[in-house]
């Protein structure tokens, strides 16, 4: 009995190739902001991975972060400024 150690996929190979998918940025905003709410589909989420391009995906999160904090900062700043938040 010969032990064999598993075959490892080429990664460099699947990277290449899905970052050659055809979504456009809008669609992967999309996808993005939904996931920011945690409401998908099952069957969403499996055409979002056929699909979307993981740079688009990366720069699309990085985004909707910036996007996020921002408006925490803003909506803090109004609350702060209306005197709503101070007695």
């Amino acid at each position: 009995m010969s032990s064999k150690p598993p075959v490892q996929p080429d990664a460099s190979g699947d990277l290449s190739a899905a970052v050659q998918r055809k979504a456009s940025f809008v669609m992967t905003m999309k996808a993005v902001a939904w996931s920011f709410f945690g409401i998908r589909r099952n069957a969403s989420h499996a055409q979002d991975l056929a699909k979307l391009n993981p740079v688009h995906v990366i720069i699309a999160g990085i985004l909707g972060a910036v996007v996020f904090v921002l408006s925490l900062i803003a909506l803090i700043q109004w609350v702060i400024g209306s005197g709503v938040a101070g007695s």
